[in-house]
């Protein structure tokens, strides 16, 4: 299966087009670990980096009985633009000169913000930390991060660790699963990177509502036992294709198909992969279109321990 939209934006398999990429900093441990992963892929030739910080709004509350707030004093702000500019200045130069790379500082809500700076520059990816400065430590994902994933207008890489030495590909032959394929076909960050597919086969046991199994006919039982088989058979193709043409571009792959809940199996297959990145697609084949993110993909996104890569449908 070839996408045109990719060979349109691409090129062939392997071209090592030029990418731009937008990495979000805001001097955190987890941008740092954002950073550190970008600085450490081989980007392609006349690629470009932009590290962006946002300036959030600052109110000052104000004591009294209507709790009022107002804006924050001059000189706090100056301290705080100066502030943001020199640890974006920092991380420019730790990036180091592999490609060209600049700053950016800009204003407004984060999330917003490092969207609206990602479109400006045509950026390819987004890089983002799990946290930032100013989320509640104890959350598995920032809110910042959370709402990026939604509003960028890219793929957007959320990432818990430097590097990516194994890759698990969770597909189901959705629009989005297919964008993240083509990815994983061209881009450098995943040259010689050993890749597994997994497809989950979604079910629902059906005596989960209570009743025991043996409440059940054996003619009922039978049906549901045919239906899962046909269920996985689907699955295992959609597996066996994106493992086949992703073969065909050099990388060392394997897959597996699995049953239950997708979330929950995309995880534990992770988990025993011990692998450091989850590519998903944003939307499976049966999600509804005006969700921004699919559940699957958001669970996946806040239950995973390792870095996890949200991709969308290609536009031609």
């Amino acid at each position: 299966m070839i996408d045109e939209a990719a060979v349109k934006r691409w090129g062939p398999a392997g071209a090592g087009r030029p990418m731009k990429c937008v990495i979000a900093f805001d001097g955190s441990p987890d941008a740092s670990t954002a950073l550190n992963l970008a600085a450490g892929v081989d980007w392609p030739p006349d690629s470009a980096v932009r590290i962006v910080s946002v300036i959030e709004p600052i109110i000052a509350p104000i004591s009294g009985p209507l709790h009022r707030s107002a804006p924050i004093a001059p000189e706090i702000d100056a301290a705080v633009t100066e502030y943001v500019n020199e640890t974006n200045s920092q991380a420019v130069k730790h990036f180091g000169a592999k490609v060209a790379v600049d700053g950016a500082v800009v204003r407004g809500r984060a999330a917003t913000a490092i969207a609206d700076a990602a479109t400006s520059y045509s950026a390819d990816l987004v890089v983002a930390g799990s946290r930032g400065r100013g989320a509640i430590t104890s959350l598995v994902l920032g809110s910042v991060s959370s709402e990026l994933v939604d509003e960028a207008p890219c793929p957007v890489l959320i990432a818990r660790r430097e590097t990516i030495s194994r890759v698990l590909f969770a597909t189901d032959g959705s629009a989005s699963a297919n964008a993240a394929e083509d990815a994983l076909t061209r881009w450098p960050l995943f040259t010689g990177v050993p890749l597994h597919v997994v497809s989950v086969a979604q079910t629902f046991v059906p005596w989960t509502i209570g009743l025991a199994p043996t409440a059940y006919s054996p003619r009922a039982m039978e049906l549901y036992t045919a239906e899962l088989d046909e269920l996985r058979g689907s699955h295992e193709r959609i597996a066996k294709d994106a493992v086949t043409r992703l073969r065909r571009s050099g990388h060392n792959v394997d897959s597996s198909v699995r049953s239950g809940i997708p979330a929950t199996e995309i995880l534990a297959a992770a988990d025993e992969l011990a692998a450091d990145l989850i590519v998903v697609g944003s939307r499976g084949l049966s999600g509804l279109s005006r969700v921004l993110l699919g559940s699957v993909a958001r669970n996946v996104l806040h239950g995973a321990k390792s870095s996890v890569a949200i991709f969308r449908e290609m536009s031609t």
